[in-house]
């Protein structure tokens, strides 16, 4: 099962910031009538986004003990230029958001084939989830915070919370580095869905695996470090190193008992800032 680290920001992460640029007509008159042939006025783009792709390992479920190796992906907005010549965002690579704003916040969660791990014979397959929802982030060249709320529009159907916080640091002006504390929360649903035994799956497992109903509440709470290095203006390299405890019902679960409370994550990939002009 692996699940995108940050989480975190996707296609309208930046959209909505505060602080960010508003521009009308960039077009400049001519003093004069131009000529035949004039060459055309440079104009901004229309949207300007990055993605990330790369590997990453992780738990193969919530509390096992043993990891695989899956994709990594991500996405984030740069600039976006709406009709009418309303922008938001920034062109410059080097643009860096400040303040408070909305954030959109994304999450897949990999299917729980049973019949895929000994350890978990009896138990229900768990579908793949796909989270969507919104957060507020704050932004700055030292330190970033967000808050976010998902909800598994494709999957378990329940919410799911986010809070985390970074210190940065910029060693030389390619390199930033992060660190900061996460925490996720879950619904009783939630909490069920990944935690729970039934008394059938009790059964089912011979025992192996006591019946168990798990409240939500705080799910994990952890710690990220991470880096990010310019290549160049639309390339770079991207890393994160992430643990994770289960706290509360999450940690008392059979499930997790049988395998590790404490999750690892690492992830690495390369950045591609792409310009499009509609």
């Amino acid at each position: 099962m692996f699940r995108s680290a940050s989480t975190a920001l996707l296609a309208f992460v930046t959209a909505f910031a505060p602080g960010l640029a508003s521009a009308g007509d960039l077009s400049i008159p001519a003093a004069e009538p131009a000529p035949q042939y004039a060459a055309p006025v440079a104009s901004s783009p229309d949207l300007v986004f990055s993605v990330r792709g790369g590997l990453s390992a992780r738990p193969e479920y919530f509390g096992s003990d043993d990891y695989g190796l899956g994709p990594d992906f991500g996405l984030s907005l740069r600039f976006l230029k709406l009709p009418g010549g309303r922008t938001f965002g920034s062109t410059d690579p080097l643009y860096q958001p400040e303040g408070f704003g909305l954030r959109g916040a994304f999450a897949y969660v990999g299917e729980r084939d049973a019949s895929d791990y000994r350890e978990l014979t009896g138990l229900r397959d768990i579908d793949a989830s796909v989270e969507l929802g919104l957060g507020l982030g704050y932004q700055s060249r030292y330190f970033d915070a967000f808050a976010d709320v998902r909800y598994g529009v494709i999957g378990h159907n329940a919410f799911v919370g986010e809070l985390g916080a970074d210190v940065k640091m910029h060693p030389t002006d390619r390199l930033s580095l992060s660190l900061g504390p996460r925490v996720t929360l879950g619904s009783d649903k939630y909490a069920s869905t990944y935690f729970g035994v039934t008394a059938a799956e009790s059964l089912a497992s011979g025992g192996a695996l006591g019946a168990f109903n798990a409240d939500g509440g705080v799910i994990s709470a952890g710690v990220e470090l991470g880096a990010k290095y310019r290549i160049s203006d639309n390339w770079g390299v991207e890393g994160a190193v992430t643990w994770d405890r289960f706290t509360n019902d999450a940690a008392d679960s059979p499930i997790v008992r049988q395998g590790d409370r404490d999750q690892y994550g690492v992830r690495i990939g390369l950045t591609r800032r792409i310009t499009l002009d509609f």
